[in-house]
């Protein structure tokens, strides 16, 4: 039999999507509310207690509202919201963070997606502080830049609204350094210490690029930007979503484009270095709505599926969302 599916909040920017990626499939069953009956607590209530696995694509607040709703022990849970990502009793919906994480997935009734971001700095940093490559309590930056969806509701309405000739270009954000994915990144990168996280919105709709840079002379003797790609190579080599880049090639001439993997579950890690300033740059492209997002908990339903294999998503028309972000 059939599962049946609940996608709670599938008019906003992680919501559409989802429900783009899974309709017609026949290998589940989506429950889906008449448009009347979409914010009344009674019948979400009973459509959550009616599924078998619902994904929440809700703000943090009504994320841990639907999940007090849910009565019945058998529904089990994949939250996309910030709500439950450093919970007790939460498993963590990063499959590629470490050995026997998606099989934790896969058996778990409460699933907390990654943030957008730290999914990327947590693909990048988590192999290397396994490995000893990179001290756990290494002085860490993180810089990101995001499409405008990240935003939500707000990032659609400033830039596709009657008012976006006045959008800002481009915004950083998040200047008191408590940005609410900080303890989610430390908490599962294993850092001794919080980073310092300066994320940033662009100027176009959806995608995101991630640096952090490391200075060679920090980090433990013998480690080099080989060792470093090496290590990066080796810990995703069987992923199906996480592609490392190879080193090497006129790398002053080679740009990142946040967009490129826009409508895709993908992660495209890179490695680049300065031998002669003893310095690496890593670096992560995904789309936030994709591997950040949506893709993310598309992959995690399919694990708790007991499914497998790779399934290219195909990209999803935003148009009209502003209204339902």
């Amino acid at each position: 039999m059939t599962s049946l599916v609940f996608i709670d909040g599938d008019l906003g920017t992680t919501g559409l999507q989802v429900r783009h990626w899974l309709t017609g499939r026949s290998d589940l069953r989506l429950l889906q509310l008449p448009e009347e009956h979409r914010k009344i607590a009674a019948h979400r209530a009973e459509a959550l207690n009616d599924c078998d696995i619902a994904l929440l694509c809700l703000p943090d607040d009504a994320a841990r509202e639907a999940v007090a709703l849910v009565r019945r022990p058998d529904v089990r849970i994949i939250d996309a919201s910030s709500a439950h990502r450093t919970s007790p009793g939460w498993v963590y919906g990063l499959p590629e963070l470490e050995a026997g994480q998606a099989e934790r997935i896969a058996s778990a009734r409460r699933v907390s997606n990654p943030g957008c971001y730290p999914t990327g700095a947590l693909a990048l940093i988590r192999p290397l502080i396994d490995d000893g490559l990179l001290p756990a309590d290494y002085p860490l930056t993180i810089h990101a830049v995001s499409g405008y969806s990240g935003r939500g509701r707000a990032g659609l309405e400033d830039h596709e609204g009657s008012n976006a000739s006045a959008a800002v270009p481009f915004q950083v954000y998040g200047l008191g350094l408590h940005h609410k994915h900080v303890p989610e990144i430390q908490q599962h990168s294993g850092l001794t210490h919080a980073p310092v996280f300066v994320p940033a919105y662009g100027d176009y709709r959806q995608g995101i690029v991630v640096t952090i840079a490391l200075h060679l002379r920090l980090l433990p003797s013998g480690v080099t930007t080989e060792r470093l790609h090496s290590a990066l190579q080796t810990r995703y080599a069987s992923q199906e979503y996480i592609d490392v880049q190879p080193l090497g090639g006129d790398v002053d001439a080679q740009r990142l484009d946040p967009c490129a993997l826009n409508g895709t579950n993908r992660l495209r890690l890179a490695v680049f270095g300065q031998p002669q300033q003893e310095q690496v740059l890593l670096t992560a492209v995904f789309d936030n709505l994709g591997k950040g997002a949506a893709g993310a908990a598309v992959q995690n339903l399919d694990l708790m599926l007991g499914l497998s294999g790779l399934r290219e998503l195909e990209p999803v028309e935003l148009a009209g969302s502003i209204h339902g972000a």
